[in-house]
């Protein structure tokens, strides 16, 4: 191995080469001994100054890096937490506010009695007959009543909304025909309710398609189609009903829910509603509807919570239930006021409470029920069926009220004795 100084090139035996590296070894491990030892001097130094061991010092500096790394994650969390919310509270407001842009639907106000203008004082009479006849027999026949003043304006009242609109039909016809007697008004009635089912699979199926449901029972379909002769407070329940699911279908997809479920349990969330032949509230004759049809447990389930009545079992129920909140509570959609509906709960009370056998009574399910506690002593138990048979011919009289109320009297007799 050729090794250079200066100027001079000399070359070293093997044997040179191996003598001179052994040398620098040795004078470079007696280097880093002394270093070592310095090292080892200066640590003693500042564990003497200090007054800390070197593990001791270790352990202080990664307590502190580890204070100071932990402030600044739970910084960077809670940073994080506070974004996610104010994201979270804003994605929420855009998908309700773009959810209730699809589904707006145009709303007309309207009450429990449907109206008719007369084309002269001529059709007026006939419609009234001799003594009143023709009257009498078109409210006997339809089971409606009709009420007429000094203007040319028709009214039709009767709490069933498919006997108003059947009624409706018919003096329509009536009017057009000219031929207005008892006979002509029982065929005319009898021709307009078999139309009718005719109609109400016709409604039935608009409002079912402007959903985008296509395979509902028929039976199920000529229920739907009450909806159109439904209001509740001037809502009417064809258009509610078309409003909340477009809503509901809009939040399930952005939400990631059963578009499906959400579908079907906005459609027939309020079905109960137009269910007369059964006694109870519009969750219960709903829910016992559906399950007649076998629908889904899960669209039954939507139907018997969107009022709160039992927890929520899935996120599709919640939806069904913020779709209908959304859709019937918001300024506008109804007409009656907060005020109103008040007025309406009181005056149903009063009513009740104007028998003097009644000593309590409370309005519930918005007016929709009215729960009587009689004095036991001046009504027996047989006399209970008609004070309340009394209470609901009341109630069906007064024209303000509007829509189905159930009438429930209760009598409570107690004894008591006390042990000296």
């Amino acid at each position: 191995m050729p090794i250079f100084t200066g100027q001079t090139k000399k070359k070293l035996s093997d044997l040179e080469v191996a003598s001179y590296l052994i040398k620098k070894e040795e004078e470079l491990n007696k280097k880093l001994e002394e270093i070592e030892a310095l090292k080892k001097k200066q640590l003693e130094q500042l564990e003497k100054i200090s007054g800390l061991s070197h593990e001791e010092a270790k352990k202080l500096v990664l307590e502190a890096t580890e204070k100071k790394l932990s402030d600044e994650v739970s910084r960077k969390i809670r940073e994080a937490e506070e974004k996610i919310k104010t994201e979270a509270a804003e994605r929420a407001r855009e998908i309700l506010v773009e959810a209730m842009r699809h589904g707006a639907t145009d709303w007309v106000a309207e009450y429990a009695v449907s109206t008719i203008r007369l084309p002269d004082e001529e059709i007026k009479g006939r419609i009234i007959g001799r003594e009143g006849r023709n009257i009498r027999a078109f409210e006997q026949t339809t089971g409606v009543e009709i009420e007429l003043d000094e203007t040319l304006d028709l009214r039709i009242s009767s709490f069933d909304p498919i006997r108003r609109e059947i009624a409706k039909l018919s003096l329509e016809k009536l009017i057009r025909d000219g031929r207005i007697q008892p006979g002509r008004i029982e065929e005319i009635v009898n021709q307009t309710k078999t139309q009718m089912e005719q109609i109400l699979l016709d409604e039935g199926t608009k409002i079912t398609h402007a959903v985008s449901v296509y395979n509902l029972p028929i039976e199920l379909v000529k229920i739907v189609g009450r909806y159109k002769y439904r209001f509740s407070y001037g809502q009417n329940l064809a258009l509610h009903t078309i409003e909340e699911t477009k809503i509901g279908v809009a939040i399930a997809g952005e939400l990631g829910a059963n578009v499906d479920i959400v579908r079907l349990g906005c459609l027939l969330h309020d079905i109960g509603k137009v269910v007369t032949e059964e006694e109870g509230t519009h969750v219960e004759l709903g829910v016992e509807l559906l399950r007649q049809h076998r629908l889904p447990e899960e669209v039954i389930a939507a139907v018997a919570e969107h009022h709160e009545d039992k927890p929520f079992s899935s996120v599709e129920s919640a939806i069904v239930w913020v779709a209908d909140a959304v859709s019937g509570s918001r300024p506008g959609a109804r007409y009656e006021p907060h005020e109103e509906y008040l007025k309406r709960m009181k005056h149903i009370e009063e009513m009740a409470l104007s028998f003097p056998e009644v000593d309590e009574a409370a309005a519930y399910q918005a007016g929709r029920e009215v729960r009587v506690i009689v004095k036991p002593e001046k009504v027996s138990d047989s006399e209970l069926t008609i004070l309340a048979k009394k209470i609901a011919e009341k109630l069906e009289e007064d024209a303000k009220l509007a829509g189905q109320i159930k009438v429930v009297v209760i009598r409570e007799t107690r004894a008591s004795e006390t042990v000296i």
